[in-house]
């Protein structure tokens, strides 16, 4: 049986329900592209201050410090965005309304950052060895939770949003939500990153608490229900379907392909900062750490603009040419500017961070275009599949870590 034959069986409303549902996403599409893209706009506040090219990686460093440990969270954080969608998938497909799941995965993003907040306030001993396995682990739930997020944001998006409007909802909540993290930035996080250890407390919960706030905000989403197909899935069949997406669709089998090549590159993400600290010297003060997560979010809002509209007027496959083209460039970029081969690399290198801020956006383009290969029956199972292929290479995150240890920065990044 094919996977269009396969999963049309599993769809259980009549015809007079599809037209009628069809009406109501229409009516409504305007007021939910302005509320998903409220909920983004929060979110990615809130995001900002946990950047993960700066701000965790520092955090990191200074309670642990080895590079094999810094190398855990890209594997953490792919792993977390990956395995638990897949077996997820189908739960999703069945829920009456997808706006509560993404309200309660939101809200289930924000509680670990609230722990760490609170307890990075009360522990005495900064410096206990227990405290990198605790950061991990809770690290590890709040990225469980973001990879249902975003299944469930990709999901709503598919059912309430046509295909050409997804650019304008991500330019809009790309261009706003950088604005806002700026601000947010300039005015908070240096303070709080120059108020020493006890900032990261403040960091945290603002983290926590603005994820929750993006959690109520969906909430105003207007969709009609979904009906439920009542069957019964074991684990491995969870595998078994993510396999049948992959063997047979070449088309997404393509695109799982580039997401395997592209993410790569979130290999070296925690490693960045320390390139700048240990290569050029930079210090890790609150200003000089404010700037790059500044650097790297106007480069995310303008990079949405511009791959929001050419999404629409082009196609998600020109855009994303683009933008893994240009990702790739990142590493070659870095290390130009640290060798001094572009002028004085102190006064360039926050240029890497606008490149990085390629990253989520690409990621975003990845996840439309795969909306484009199914029906919103399949949303679930297809974007859930993309993201465990863009947790494959993460498997070597720790080794990238333990390599620039043994050989440095240049010929790990240069590969």
């Amino acid at each position: 049986m094919t996977i269009a034959a396969r999963d049309s069986a599993e769809q259980p409303d009549t015809d007079e329900e599809l037209t009628s549902k069809r009406d109501v996403i229409a009516a409504h599409e305007p007021r939910n592209i302005v509320v998903l893209a409220v909920h983004q706009i929060i979110l990615r506040s809130a995001w900002v201050f946990k950047t993960e090219t700066v701000i965790m990686p520092a955090f990191l460093d200074m309670i642990a410090g080895p590079g094999w440990l810094r190398g855990c969270l890209p594997m953490l954080n792919r792993f977390g965005q990956s395995v638990p969608p897949m077996f997820f998938a189908a739960r999703l497909r069945n829920a009456k309304y997808k706006k509560r799941v993404l309200f309660m995965t939101s809200v289930s993003m924000g509680v670990p950052f609230v722990v760490m907040a609170v307890g990075w306030f009360a522990s005495a001993d900064k410096r206990a060895g227990w405290l990198p396995a605790a950061f991990l682990g809770v690290y590890s739930l709040f990225f469980m939770a973001t990879g249902l997020n975003q299944l469930t944001f990709g999901t709503v998006q598919g059912k309430l949003i046509r295909p050409d409007r997804r650019g304008r909802l991500m330019s809009f909540s790309g261009v706003v939500g950088s604005v806002i993290s700026i601000i947010a930035a300039w005015f908070l996080l240096r303070r709080w990153l120059d108020a020493g250890e006890l900032g990261f407390a403040y960091i945290f919960a603002f983290t926590g608490l603005g994820m929750i706030v993006a959690g109520g905000a969906a909430l105003g989403v207007v969709e009609p229900p979904d009906a439920a197909d009542g069957r019964q899935r074991r684990p491995i069949d969870h595998l078994h379907s993510a396999w049948r997406v992959f063997r047979d669709d070449a088309d997404f089998r393509r695109v799982g392909v580039v997401a395997i090549s592209f993410i790569s590159l979130q290999l070296l993400f925690p490693h960045f900062q320390a390139l700048g600290r240990e290569r050029l010297e930079l210090k890790s003060d609150g200003f000089q750490l404010m700037l790059w997560v500044v650097a790297q979010n106007a480069a995310v809002g303008l990079l949405s603009l511009l791959s929001g509209t050419i999404a629409d007027r082009f196609g998600n496959r020109l855009a994303l040419r683009l933008q893994v083209f240009a990702a790739s460039l990142t590493p070659l970029v870095a290390m130009a500017i640290v060798n001094g081969w572009l002028g004085d690399g102190r006064r360039l290198f926050w240029l890497t961070f606008c490149l990085l801020g390629l990253v989520p956006v690409t990621l975003k383009t990845l996840i439309n275009y795969s909306l484009e290969l199914a029906e919103p029956a399949r949303h679930p199972r297809y974007v859930s599949t993309l993201s465990f292929c863009l947790f494959v290479p993460m498997l070597l995150a720790p080794g990238v870590g333990w390599l620039i240890d043994l050989f440095g920065f240049g010929a790990v990044f240069v590969a």
